[in-house]
């Protein structure tokens, strides 16, 4: 199964189209807001209202042999743990030997911009190579996550 963090994700049609290529049910899951597919390998799944709820619904049920499709980094952990493959937006993978220091470095930059209020983000566009490294990764962790 494919378990998509729909907030803000920048690739979920890219996802419906490779998902459904290898015929693997997806759960694209939000707070609202995202207009449901007649695909039926699609499930939408929307969630109450609230700090991280579709992330805690993802987190319960991803296991071993799963994908997770994601830019939050402690849900990513948690998947990981669970045994589920995670790719962020842009393509790169999080696994076992890299998620603590992606944390640590998330932790450490949320460290950075509170003690500095005028301090803006330095975040880049979503751009086409991102979406094409996306494509590319995904397709290989699909392949993975069949071989489990």
């Amino acid at each position: 199964m494919i378990y998509v963090d729909a907030d803000a994700c920048p690739v979920k049609a890219e996802v419906e189209r490779v998902g459904t290529r290898h015929k693997v049910k997806m759960f694209v899951v939000s707070n609202g807001g995202i207009r449901p597919t007649q695909n039926p390998f699609v499930e939408t799944v929307v969630v109450p209202d609230g700090p991280d709820v579709a992330d805690m619904w993802i987190a319960d049920r991803a296991t071993k042999g799963d994908v997770v499709v994601t830019g939050d980094i402690p849900l990513a952990s948690k998947c990981i743990e669970a045994g589920a493959l995670v790719i962020k937006h842009n393509g790169d993978m999080l696994t076992e030997k890299n998620i603590g220091n992606t944390l640590a470095t998330r932790d450490l930059m949320a460290d950075l911009r509170a003690a500095d209020p005028f301090r803006q983000g330095s975040g880049k566009p979503f751009s086409k190579a991102d979406r094409s490294r996306f494509l590319d990764g995904l397709e290989r962790v699909l392949r993975q996550a069949a071989r489990t």
